[in-house]
């Protein structure tokens, strides 16, 4: 890792490479012992991750894991690294120029998570110490302006229960809860994004700029995905007899792939959708997707509203 960003940002204790043998993984786990995450090295989304308990698992697991990344990834090398307990996953959204200056439009909390792999998301982060949140906010540009990046992108961070927080990970892309980000600060990512593409400066495009940039409201994003409860949530293959959709002042439907007389393969993901509510206050948003999930209509494949 930079050496720099090493010293700039707290990070989990890992593999410094891609871990290639069973030999490898248990020599991290003998120096820094259990519990430990097994993962692949180009992985993403949640696929193919691992927590080991005891040195033993090692073998069984690294075979597991690398199969996995093989399959999915197509190299079944992997990173080892150090278990945090019920750590609060949290996203800081920033966006940068091709002239050094980089902004950030605050937070999302994407903690609640099925198979690891987010299923809601809030923004801003519920009750999140604002000390916390300064640190995240200003490490997330500083990290930024060190690898001289633009465009828009996400740096994730790990937050443990005792309020030390760890980088994880920087995302070059438009993550999947950017609506969120959207919705919670009134602005147009995309929009942004390509005028960035063209060689604009953040400060001459209206309403990028740091001291402009607030949050005016709340928003939780759900996903709703075809998957089997039943099958311990595989993805289901079949014909939508009947999609109707939710909606209302405050509601907002990303990739509406799902129609009536659709069908579903599992060959994809099985994320139909993404809904997001938006309101004055957390609580006020919250009550706005739940009724929103309820007036959805879904029938002939299985659902799990999420």
């Amino acid at each position: 890792m930079d050496t720099f960003v090493s010293q700039l940002l707290r990070v989990i204790p890992g593999s410094e490479t891609p871990v290639r043998s069973a030999m490898e993984a248990r020599q991290f786990v003998a120096k820094f012992g259990t519990p430990v995450f097994m993962k692949p090295a180009r992985g993403g989304g949640g696929r193919g991750l691992m927590r080991i308990d005891s040195i033993e698992e090692v073998e069984n697991a690294f075979q597991r894991c690398s199969y996995e990344a093989l399959k999915s990834f197509g190299d079944r090398s992997l990173y080892v690294e150090k278990f945090i307990d019920h750590p609060r996953v949290i996203q800081i959204q920033i966006m940068g120029d091709h002239y050094g200056d980089v902004i950030h439009l605050y937070d999302r909390d994407c903690s609640i998570q099925k198979g690891r792999r987010k299923v809601i998301e809030f923004a801003p982060a519920h009750n999140l110490d604002p000390k916390i949140r300064d640190h995240l906010l200003n490490d997330a540009i500083k990290l930024a302006k060190h690898v001289k990046y633009y465009s828009a992108g996400t740096v994730e961070f790990l937050v443990d229960i005792y309020g030390d927080y760890y980088f994880m990970e920087m995302n070059s892309e438009l993550e999947a809860e950017h609506a969120l980000t959207e919705e919670m600060t009134g602005l147009d990512l995309v929009q942004a994004q390509i005028q960035i593409a063209e060689g604009k400066r953040l400060k001459n495009i209206p309403h990028f700029q740091q001291e402009k940039i607030s949050p005016i409201g709340a928003a939780i994003q759900c996903r709703i995905t075809a998957e089997d409860p039943v099958r311990n949530f595989a993805p289901d293959e079949d014909m939508i007899e009947l999609f109707r959709s939710g909606g209302g002042a405050g509601i907002r439907l990303d990739s509406p792939e799902a129609f009536s007389g659709s069908t579903i393969a599992i060959c994809y993901d099985a994320a139909l959708m993404k809904i997001v509510a938006r309101s004055r206050t957390h609580e006020e948003a919250v009550r706005k997707m739940i009724r929103a999930l309820r007036e959805f209509r879904v029938r002939g494949i299985k659902r799990i509203l999420l």
